[in-house]
């Protein structure tokens, strides 16, 4: 097999993606839906792509969803001689779990569908984590801050980091950065104590990371918010409520169910922490 240069773009999407679904690289990849397909099939059978097992348990449940792919070692080591990116892939991809994976997907989800509205937009641009350039680059999105409250030290690794750019009415270019939390309603919203996981424990993390400006000091971020997509509407009305339990920065965060994808994630669409007021993206 020669790769392409297409196949080039095909294999560094998946490695951004960690997990993606065949659809999503058509609806990305420049050139037939047919064509794609073809070339993915053959990087797979190349050994450039993996699908991994999980989702076999998709199908043993009835209904036809599309492959979802994630990258193997030979893939890797492509990306290694050709932009410097070190990992071990195959092992990983091959050993997850459904629900992991579930949890992966729904995460591309949400930044398939930013990166497709700002390309319909045509003056929004989408940065992922790899091309955003901040001050810290070990460990850049990952970080530790104390609740001084409760006299607890939380780590914070968000699902995705990513930021917007666009350039506003006064003609000045503006970016905002976006911790993504991709929740599945499996993880218990409020506990009794913080040394168990929960959402609330999640929201006061950010919350004291905006207050103690960690965001700036450590990350060189001068504006950011959290953005949460959930399972269904109920499951949003139960975040909110933890939210309203925080003392300060409820705007920071913005929430929705998983039928957002759906819509214009650049309209009214986001209910806010702050009142529970509708929001967008760029509010």
């Amino acid at each position: 097999m020669q790769l392409t240069k297409r196949d080039r773009e095909i294999i560094r999407l998946v490695h951004r993606h960690q997990f993606i679904r065949s659809h999503q690289i058509v609806a990305l990849i420049a050139g037939s839906s047919q064509q794609v397909l073809r070339r993915l099939k053959l990087l797979y059978h190349h050994g450039y792509l993996e699908r991994p097992r999980a989702q076999l348990e998709y199908y043993e449940r009835g209904g036809g969803r599309p492959m979802v792919y994630g990258l193997s070692n030979k893939g890797g080591k492509l990306l290694e001689q050709e932009l410097g990116i070190t990992g071990s892939w195959n092992k990983h991809n091959q050993d997850i779990g459904r629900m992991f994976l579930e949890h992966a997907i729904l995460v591309s989800d949400v930044m398939v569908s930013i990166e497709l509205a700002c390309r319909k937009s045509g003056y929004i641009q989408l940065l992922y984590e790899d091309q955003l350039a901040l001050q810290s680059k070990r460990n850049q999105f990952q970080w530790q801050v104390k609740v001084s409250d409760y006299g607890v030290t939380l780590g914070v690794v968000p699902d995705r980091v990513f930021a917007l750019e666009y350039v506003d009415q006064t003609g000045q270019m503006q970016r905002i950065y976006f911790f993504l939390e991709a929740d599945r309603g499996t993880m218990p919203v409020v506990r009794s104590g913080l040394t168990q996981t929960s959402f609330y424990r999640k929201l006061l993390a950010y919350e004291a990371t905006w207050t103690q400006k960690v965001h700036q000091r450590k990350l060189g971020i001068h504006r950011f918010r959290v953005l949460t997509v959930t399972t269904n509407a109920m499951r949003v009305t139960t975040l909110l409520e933890a939210c309203s339990r925080l003392k300060r920065g409820h705007g920071l965060f913005l929430f929705a169910d998983r039928t957002v994808l759906e819509k214009d994630p650049f309209s009214l669409v986001w209910q806010c922490g702050k009142s529970a007021k509708i929001s967008a993206l760029l509010d």
